[in-house]
């Protein structure tokens, strides 16, 4: 007898899709907070570099090579990420991208990361790379998910690439083989399988971080710029990124609430 479920047809399709994928791509559910986003970085870094307020925000990001070097990068980079957080909407207009796809994946109660990853790669810089890696060795819980947004087309070098779940567990066994090896001995292991997604502006990414991925030297001739959060269910187990510290609480029920307070009065539960 199969197992009953309760969830949607939608929901079910969704997570079955991602189950066998690993990711799913998908139009923004909130186009206004994706443009205010968008503008929002765009002047930031304007402002950043002496410019004025950018006429075409898409055109300014994938253009910023004109304007910047890889020795000044870091520092645009941290001032944009640092504006951000002076931003009391952001968060919350970063989680409407994409509300109903969370909810469907992960659940309801839900913790978001404290602070954005922002990844700016110039044409031909090789400053910027991400060698492969999974984010559930650096102590991410594999309940968590990333959230995945490109503020210009991310295509072809101009994007990350990352593994199937079949491609991913089927190197686990193979790990033995790298022990004196470093990422990119590993990453020639798997080029030849590993997707790079193409995600334009207007659409978002989830996907699980406990897949190897990681990016490369950006050879097309725009620049990349593209957002990251991680969010996961808050009553489910955390690894070393903790609550409090990495993670921040977004939608706990009030019976969650209750419950975490309650008490037993003493002598209720005496043996």
């Amino acid at each position: 007898m199969s197992k009953q479920s309760f969830l949607s047809i939608d929901d079910q399709k969704l997570g079955e899709d991602f189950l066998t994928n690993g990711f799913a791509i998908f139009d923004v559910e909130d186009t206004d907070a994706l443009d205010r986003i968008q503008s929002c970085v765009a002047e930031i870094a304007a402002r950043h570099l002496g410019h004025e307020k950018p006429a075409d925000a898409t055109t300014y990001l994938d253009q910023i090579h004109d304007h910047i070097s890889s020795q000044s990068l870091n520092d645009l980079r941290l001032h944009v990420i640092n504006g951000l957080k002076q931003e009391t909407w952001f968060r919350q207009a970063y989680f409407e991208l994409a509300r109903k796809h969370i909810e469907a994946l992960v659940g309801n109660e839900l913790v978001m990361q404290r602070n954005v990853n922002l990844s700016i790669q110039l044409p031909d810089d090789d400053s910027s790379l991400l060698p492969i890696h999974a984010d559930v060795w650096d102590g991410n819980s594999p309940f968590e998910v990333v959230v995945w947004l490109p503020l210009v087309d991310c295509y072809g070098t101009k994007t990350m690439y990352l593994l199937s779940p079949t491609d991913d567990y089927a190197m686990h066994n193979q790990f033995h083989n790298f022990t004196n090896k470093n990422a990119e001995d590993l990453y020639q292991a798997v080029k030849g399988r590993a997707q790079f997604m193409k995600v334009n502006k207007g659409q978002v990414m989830i996907f699980s971080l406990s897949l190897m991925h990681g990016n490369r030297v950006n050879l097309e001739d725009t620049t990349r710029w593209s957002m990251n959060v991680r969010f996961k269910g808050a009553l489910t187990p955390y690894d070393d990124k903790k609550l409090g510290e990495y993670f921040e609480p977004i939608s706990v029920r009030p019976i969650t609430k209750l419950g975490m307070k309650y008490q037993y009065h003493q002598g209720f539960k005496d043996e």
